[in-house]
């Protein structure tokens, strides 16, 4: 399709004013937003633009900008992704969230026509698979289409869906991650045109870009199901979808569950605060501190669309493409921060970071930590909130260069504090956090005399005897920074 010059212009002009849906308190960054649409659509090969223009001249005069930024969001599958992340974030506004928010399930089309030759092709000899006429759902690089499995003759059938790429979504996802890096470096050259705090976008976005790529390896995400179905085989109230043999590198054949998002307010609020604990449990704490000598592994795509909440009140948790890991090492460190801020230990929290990113400027570390130590001597709990606020302000100084994994899992947190506030904003994160670690080192206690005074092995929160007796000597000290800092 070939438009008018000038209705390409007007287009992108509207598509350009999408930057002011970003909230008032935002209000400074709306021209970095634009610059980097621009930046983003003016590098797009010419048919993917004229597909933008036609999608957008296909919706009424008076669409909202909401919707329009929808339509956009739906062809790249790199921003459709970027809205899932921020579809529950509290800082934007209502509609705009619960526009994005129909990004994590999508209505499907006609794309079971095109994916079908390749279902039949993959799966065509499967002895009693019967796969349906119509998709279930289409997700932000694949289509999700039910199939029902009859193994043999006079055995139960057994219901489940396959999970194949959308046509044409690896050339999609090639085409715009090779624009991510150098949109990184274009946002830090036009933070200094806007007056704007210098964020370390090139390596950030670059960083997430790789691991994005991994979205349409299925055969990735297939072992991380089974590694997922390891770790919650004990938990009776969590659901990980099983595979199916037939599965391959290009489809993957798993178990259908039947749920709704865990967003909808279907139970009473003291259940549904039971429901968020459930869904920040699952991710996050336990993960965390159950972790062993390799680290701990997270999901990192978890939006309201990938976790379920079946009808017996179970959790299930879909869609594993994208996990990261933190090290052992990473996760002590994390213990280390949030120990050195109970103590006011400014040093013990410096290190600590240190042990999470590779520092590029101690002098700002030193300043964001003793400031987010500050917030804690006026009675801040460091908890996930001011953990996460620390690491933010790092990063945008760029202070601290992060590593892939630690900005995946930033992002991933971003999403999941966003999901769990749905859920029940009378859930508490923290909570959840420091009765789970508790667990863990109330059960390790029987273990600790036995071992050495500096080893932190697996189920023992993170913590060496020898930090154990640290904290006891240290507790003097504590008490004198308090009442210095007091007086300051």
């Amino acid at each position: 399709m070939t438009l008018p010059s000038a209705t390409e212009h007007s287009l992108l002009t509207t598509l350009l004013r999408l930057s002011e849906l970003l909230p008032p308190t935002y209000a400074r960054f709306r021209p970095l937003l634009a610059d980097a649409l621009l930046f983003f659509l003016d590098r797009l090969p010419p048919r993917r633009q004229q597909e933008i223009f036609a999608a957008q001249l296909a919706l009424p005069v008076n669409a909202s900008r909401s919707r329009r930024l929808l339509a956009l969001f739906r062809l790249c599958p790199t921003l459709h992704k970027l809205g899932q992340v921020v579809a529950h974030d509290r800082r934007l506004s209502g509609d705009l969230r619960r526009h994005l928010q129909e990004l994590e399930t999508l209505v499907p089309t006609d794309s079971l026509r095109a994916v079908r030759p390749q279902l039949e092709r993959e799966l065509g000899q499967v002895t009693g698979l019967r796969i349906a006429r119509k998709a279930l759902a289409e997700a932000s690089v694949a289509v999700v289409v039910p199939f029902v499995w009859q193994p043999a003759a006079n055995g139960p059938p057994q219901h489940g869906v396959c999970k194949v790429l959308r046509p044409g979504v690896e050339q999609r996802l090639e085409e715009e991650l090779a624009i991510w890096p150098a949109l990184g470096s274009h946002l830090e050259e036009r933070c200094v045109a806007h007056g704007l705090p210098v964020f370390d976008y090139a390596n950030t976005l670059d960083s997430v870009a790789r691991l994005l790529a991994n979205e349409v390896r299925l055969e990735r995400e297939q072992a991380h199901l089974r590694q997922a179905a390891e770790f919650h085989a004990n938990a009776a109230d969590i659901v990980i979808p099983h595979l199916f043999p037939f599965s391959t590198p290009t489809v993957t054949a798993m178990q259908r569950v039947d749920g709704c998002k865990v967003t909808v307010q279907d139970l009473p609020p003291r259940e549904m605060r039971r429901r968020a604990e459930r869904v920040v449990r699952a991710l996050l704490a336990q993960p965390f501190w159950r972790s062993g000598e390799a680290g701990a592994t997270f999901h990192a795509d978890p939006h309201a669309g990938n976790l379920l909440a079946m009808p017996d009140g179970r959790l299930a948790i879909l869609d594993w493409a994208l996990t990261t890991t933190l090290s052992k090492r990473q996760c002590e460190a994390v213990v280390q921060l949030v120990l050195g801020a109970l103590t006011l230990n400014h040093r013990r929290a410096c290190m600590a970071i240190a042990g999470l990113g590779h520092v590029i400027d101690d002098e700002q570390v030193e300043a964001a930590v003793g400031q987010a130590i500050g917030r804690v001597r006026s009675g801040r709990f460091p908890g996930f909130d001011w953990m996460t606020s620390l690491l933010d302000a790092l990063a945008a100084t760029s202070a601290v260069r992060f590593p892939e994994d630690v900005s995946l899992l930033r992002k991933a947190l971003l999403t999941l504090a966003g999901v769990a506030a749905d859920v029940s904003p009378d859930m508490a994160i923290d909570g959840v956090l420091v009765r789970e670690g508790a667990s863990q080192f109330i059960a390790s206690l029987w273990w600790r005399p036995w071992v050495w005074p500096d080893r932190r092995p697996r189920g023992g929160a993170h913590l060496s005897n020898a930090d154990l007796f640290g904290l006891g000597a240290e507790i003097p000290a504590s008490v004198l920074r308090l009442w210095a800092g007091s007086r300051i």
